[in-house]
């Protein structure tokens, strides 16, 4: 399946983009491109795997015309390079507009003209009934995702455009943990937003898996989500605190801008038609036309009345959260250089 393709992975300077690296380097691909803005992250890049398999390309998905180039000659597309932070897109919404709406148009148009096999595009939780700019955004690149995948269908061409969705990754540039162990470092409060919020605890191999697994079983339009354990951020905060033999106190802060309580990686209505594979729902998409008419529901899908989230999960007590965070290399590293 591999053998002298070409892969190309935007925003791929990220945690995910090297995550994928890791697997992806010893493959029979013939090139792996990296697709960034950021010139610093592509040159650490360059020095730490000084592999010849790697070509780095400075540019923004925000630009048509950077990205098509790119894709030149291009068989595989990872679509990560979005802004994630909510607090960032809540205050500067049109910025999330520009990458997660359009970027993602730009890049799957470039994928549809360059005649790219597979395309899986990265979207979240926040996507399902959203109610911040980054989810609202991240909801548009899905269902941009799956009328490129319609058009495609009705063109006969035999692409594979599918999408991923999954809650924070555990340690990711940006999210809590790291921030939980720096002030459990420097001796400061651990500062949580409202303990009873719940999170997925999917850690960043989870996060590739899931993508290799709609990577190689996807149909056109489907989202993937992965089944994870949840917690609440009182009880990862707690768990940190002992893993790291700590006396930090912890302060309830409030919720930050349009934050959820839990999180919700399938909707009422999408667990009405998914598909439960074992450790993935599969949620196909829908491809009607618009003459509704011309269809008859003889035995189709009934809604449900349960979503699939963070809160109804299986849920992680200290000490089963304490073992999974053992198994993360970021807090394995941290605890060794750790003096209480």
């Amino acid at each position: 399946m591999y053998k002298d393709k070409i892969l190309l992975i935007t925003g791929g300077t990220g945690s995910f983009g090297n995550a994928m690296l890791k697997g992806f380097l010893n493959s029979d691909l013939k090139e792996i491109r990296i697709f960034s803005r950021d010139e610093k992250k592509q040159e650490d890049m360059r020095i730490e795997y000084k592999n010849d398999k790697l070509n780095f390309v400075i540019g923004d998905v925000r630009d048509f015309n950077s990205i098509n180039s790119a894709m030149n000659g291009v068989d595989f597309v990872f679509h990560a390079a979005a802004l994630k932070q909510v607090p960032s897109c809540e205050f500067y919404p049109m910025q999330a507009v520009q990458t997660n709406i359009l970027g993602a148009e730009n890049v799957l148009e470039a994928a549809a003209r360059n005649e790219v096999q597979r395309v899986v595009v990265l979207s979240t939780d926040k996507a399902v009934y959203p109610i911040n700019a980054m989810g609202i955004s991240k909801a548009m690149m899905e269902k941009i995702t799956i009328s490129k995948a319609r058009d495609l269908r009705v063109k006969n061409n035999n692409a594979i455009y599918t999408a991923t969705r999954y809650g924070n990754v555990m340690c990711s540039r940006g999210s809590i943990i790291p921030l939980f162990i720096k002030q459990i470092k420097e001796g400061q409060p651990l500062t949580v937003t409202n303990p009873n919020m719940t999170r997925f605890m999917m850690s960043l191999a989870d996060s590739v898996e899931l993508v290799m697994f709609a990577f190689t079983h996807g149909q056109p339009g489907d989202i993937f989500v992965q089944k994870s354990p949840g917690a609440t951020i009182q009880t990862l905060a707690q768990a940190l605190i002992e893993l790291f033999q700590a006396d930090n106190k912890i302060n309830i802060i409030g919720e930050r801008h349009a934050e959820k309580m839990y999180e919700t990686l399938c909707s009422k209505e999408e667990m009405s038609k998914a598909e439960d594979l074992g450790r993935f729902y599969r949620v196909p998409a829908d491809f009607r036309d618009l003459n509704y008419a011309k269809y008859v529901q003889e035995d189709g899908p009934k809604l449900v009345n349960e979503e699939y989230n963070s809160d109804n999960t299986d849920r992680l007590e200290v000490e089963a959260l304490k073992e999974l965070l053992l198994t993360l290399d970021y807090v394995k590293q941290e605890l060794s250089t750790y003096n209480k």
